[in-house]
């Protein structure tokens, strides 16, 4: 009896060992969507060969990242039938085809299942889907270039409602398209619209029904709505090509709003907070440092960009911890550094990305413990230490070709996934999964 009972405590531990995972990355950058992987036990230093590649699936053109959830990942894709992508920045591409949901067991790779529906592009960089998706609930948030939002089943991939921002608010195709990650809190899901009275939209995340609509501006901008807490209050930060907006997030009534405007309409990485302090800025040195307030929603503007200080991120949003910002200028297109409180820049290095100098220059900043990992434009997965005192590589592999281009150079814009001790990781032709487990 004993003996039976042994053997049937040791299935189960083997059975709850081989079913069990790691942390997901449910969302744009991750479970707090604060570009922190929470996983123990990750490698440093890379094999000679690189990280063990696990298995690769193929997918079409896009700039969406990768969500894992619940044992699958999730990628947006466009599948196209005519026309070509230029890649002009200011000229609007004609591409006919399908954007596609696809849906793949996380450790096999194997495609589960598919949704997709018709779309003609008419934008620039037409390769393909720009916004991660966000899976909440065993639900699947998706928002394509051309402003097909849907909410799908995450099991089956079938469609629970879906919206379109062009339709149903009025909303233009933004030169870049619709590129704002939708926010889930609560019972709610916030989107970047656009449309009068319109830049920000709350809709119930079970039906779809709007709850409320908020703002008007030149143009909406590509800013993903951002959470917050100051004052002891969450509050919902939406950036338009005007102005830096603070809602109450049950209503969507403005707490404040403080002039900032980027160049070309180009509000697009999402404002840092760290303390009380909030850094935002973009294209055209366009940026500022605020003081959040501590008694009631407000902000006041404690100083503002220059050429010489801080640093004007586009395609990667920037990280801040202990009173310091690090993250890539679009100017130039190094990592660099700068007091949060002041704007003072503190260093600047071309290694991460392209290693010269050349516009937008992009890397993607994840931190794991006491180290960053990287995914710069080259393919490359870098593992540094990054301080105030500057950036100290310690490893780099190689994981995936760059196969779009942008000023005259090859590029790989996409964010990658860290879950399950691996990293997914998706170009336009294949999606990856490599183990980063020690």
């Amino acid at each position: 009896m004993k003996t039976r009972l042994l053997i049937c405590l040791f299935g189960l531990v083997c059975i709850g060992s081989s079913t069990a995972w790691g942390d997901d990355w449910p969302q744009w950058l991750g479970p707090g969507r604060n570009s922190v992987w929470n996983e123990k036990g990750i490698i440093r230093q890379f094999p000679k060969d690189g990280p063990k590649v696990l298995w690769k699936s193929s997918v079409a053109g896009g700039f969406s990242g990768p969500a894992v959830a619940d044992g699958k990942v999730f990628v947006p894709d466009f599948v196209a039938k005519s026309g070509d992508s230029t890649n002009d920045f200011n000229k609007r591409d004609e591409r006919s085809g399908s954007e596609r949901i696809l849906c793949f067991d996380a450790k096999t790779g194997a495609l589960l299942w598919k949704y997709d529906y018709p779309v003609t592009y008419k934008i620039s960089y037409a390769s393909g889907p720009r916004v991660t998706p966000s899976v909440v609930d065993g639900k699947v948030y998706g928002l394509g270039a051309e402003g097909d939002f849907f909410c799908l089943d995450a099991n089956s991939g079938k469609p629970l409602w879906t919206k379109n921002f062009k339709k149903d608010y009025g909303a233009p195709t933004p030169l870049w398209g619709f590129c704002g990650h939708p926010l889930v809190k609560g019972d709610l899901v916030y989107c970047l619209v656009g449309g009068e009275g319109s830049v920000a939209v709350a809709f119930n995340k079970n039906t779809g029904k709007e709850v409320w609509k908020t703002i008007s501006a030149s143009e909406a901008g590509y800013c993903p709505p951002t959470l917050i807490n100051a004052a002891g209050v969450d509050q919902l930060l939406i950036w338009d090509a005007d102005k830096l907006n603070s809602v109450e997030l049950a209503s969507g009534k403005v707490y404040w709003s403080l002039p900032l405007k980027p160049n070309y309409g180009m509000s697009v990485s999402a404002p840092v907070k760290d303390g009380e302090l909030l850094y935002a800025g973009g294209i055209g040195s366009i940026g500022a440092g605020f003081k959040l307030s501590s008694d009631k929603p407000g902000a006041s503007i404690l100083w503002q960009g220059t050429r010489e200080n801080a640093l004007y991120p586009c395609n990667s949003t920037p990280f801040a911890e202990n009173g310091i910002v690090y993250g890539t200028d679009c100017h130039q297109g190094w990592l660099g550094a700068f007091k949060i409180i002041s704007g003072e820049r503190l260093w600047t290095d071309f290694k991460p990305t392209t290693g010269k100098r050349t516009t937008h220059g992009t890397a993607f900043l994840v931190k794991n413990e006491d180290h960053f990992y990287l995914a710069s434009e080259t393919g490359d997965l870098i593992c540094a230490k990054i301080s105030q005192k500057g950036y100290e590589e310690v490893s780099r592999a190689n994981l995936l070709k760059p196969t779009n281009s942008a000023f005259n150079r090859d590029v790989l814009w996409s964010h990658p996934a860290f879950a399950n001790k691996c990293i997914f990781w998706r170009n336009d032709k294949e999606l990856i999964c490599a183990s980063l487990a020690e």
